[in-house]
């Protein structure tokens, strides 16, 4: 199956998984863990409302830096499964999909680290899923701007007033909103303060600027099978009206004419 695409029955959909870890610290070559994982899943760009969630037993301390961040302490993890007792659960969710992670060079490193530390043949998540950084993209679209979670929520008018720390999947739903927003085509309504509050000569408030972000837009092109089902319709549009399809196929236009020669 290719990546990011999932089939029901025969119809084919984008499915994209939004992905936020916690961790020990910030160096996984040091032998710091992952403690906590959230994923969220979109498909055709909206919530399916399937996630995946789980809070992991490190089998080591947790750095002072990191504690503050996220407030997840040992004792919270005590009893918790290792990352080894969720990984093919975890595998199964993401596989096939694409990844949307905020800095995925840090998650990803995390995860091959903790995937190469199970039993089996070595994998990657590179060999399940294809990756899209919204950081990189962020940059791409607010060059030297701050493109920081926190940043995006302000930017796009995401409410991240929840947010008091880092939490996995909280930051997973939240950077769902964010992807959204930033990749939506849609214009945003920018307004200055001053503007806001200004109004014109008659009393009423002025007309908001579009500004429409340069948005990379995904090309995805239809398959063999969707082709064949396109002109099947197409042919029966054809046929029923009597040729008077908007664009029928070539090989209706010729059974038209040879149906129209022998009548």
């Amino acid at each position: 199956m290719p990546y990011n695409r999932v089939t029901y029955g025969k119809l084919r959909f984008m499915r994209q998984i939004v992905l936020d870890t916690e961790t020990t610290g910030l160096e996984p070559e040091l032998g710091h863990r992952i403690i906590e994982i959230g994923c969220v899943e979109l498909v055709n760009r909206r919530s399916s409302g399937r996630t995946f969630h789980r809070y992991l037993n490190p089998e080591r301390d947790i750095e002072e830096g990191a504690l503050a961040v996220h407030g997840i302490s040992r004792t919270d993890l005590e009893g918790k499964p290792t990352f080894a007792e969720i990984v093919e659960e975890l595998i199964t969710f993401i596989a096939g999909a694409e990844l949307v992670i905020q800095n995925a060079a840090f998650d990803v490193a995390f995860l091959d680290a903790e995937i190469a530390r199970t039993a089996g043949e070595p994998r990657a998540v590179a060999s399940y899923c294809q990756v899209l950084d919204t950081l990189a993209l962020a940059r791409e679209m607010h060059p030297g701007q701050r493109n920081d979670l926190d940043a995006l929520c302000k930017r796009y008018r995401v409410d991240n007033s929840r947010r008091e720390l880092h939490g996995a999947l909280l930051d997973a739903r939240i950077l769902a909103d964010v992807y959204l927003a930033m990749t939506g085509g849609q214009g945003a309504l920018a307004l200055t303060e001053s503007e806001a509050q200004a109004r014109t000569a008659d009393g009423t408030r002025p007309v908001r600027a579009l500004v429409r972000t340069a948005v990379p837009l995904r090309i995805v092109m239809a398959t063999e099978e969707e082709s064949r089902a396109h002109e099947d319709m197409l042919m029966l549009i054809a046929k029923v009206s009597g040729g008077q399809c908007l664009w029928p196929p070539a090989d209706a236009l010729a059974a038209l004419e040879m149906n129209r020669s022998s009548a």
